[in-house]
């Protein structure tokens, strides 16, 4: 692959991803980078995260049902994802290897990686949950 030219945009996307405490989608990196560069399109912010993907500087989480999410750890590690507020959350898991070890027992071939996504409902939904039956509780009483 030959030298790749720099690019402001790219390292200010870069640092953007490397940066945030969330998982941010490319629309939310379009946002941010937008303040900076006016005139750059949401095209280029799709580029420029696909190619840091593709040289490994930054991971991108497929969600499913969302749109991709990117992420500034690219050691291997788990996702909690609410079904509510569709947060994305790092797991620290000490042995998840177990999982590949158990998976190459029914798998006739070579299991060089994996992910795991859990999904759920985090605190703060579970506490609105809670909450609003809290209150349709007590309304229903008066």
């Amino acid at each position: 692959m030959a030298a790749l030219k720099y690019s402001r945009q790219r390292e200010c996307i870069r640092e953007f991803v490397l940066n945030c405490q969330e998982h941010p989608t490319a629309d939310t990196v379009y946002a941010e980078i937008k303040k900076e560069f006016p005139n750059i399109s949401l095209g280029t912010v799709y580029r420029n995260l696909s190619l840091l993907v593709e040289l490994g500087e930054i991971a991108k989480i497929s969600t499913g049902d969302g749109p991709d999410r990117f992420d500034c750890n690219t050691k291997p590690h788990s996702h909690f994802i609410c079904t509510d507020c569709h947060c994305i959350q790092d797991i620290e898991l000490a042995d998840i290897d177990c999982i590949k070890d158990l998976a190459a027992r029914n798998f006739d071939g070579t299991i060089l990686a994996h992910t795991t996504t859990f999904y759920g409902v985090c605190k703060h939904c579970a506490e609105i949950k809670k909450f609003k039956k809290v209150v349709d509780n007590f309304t229903q009483v008066c």
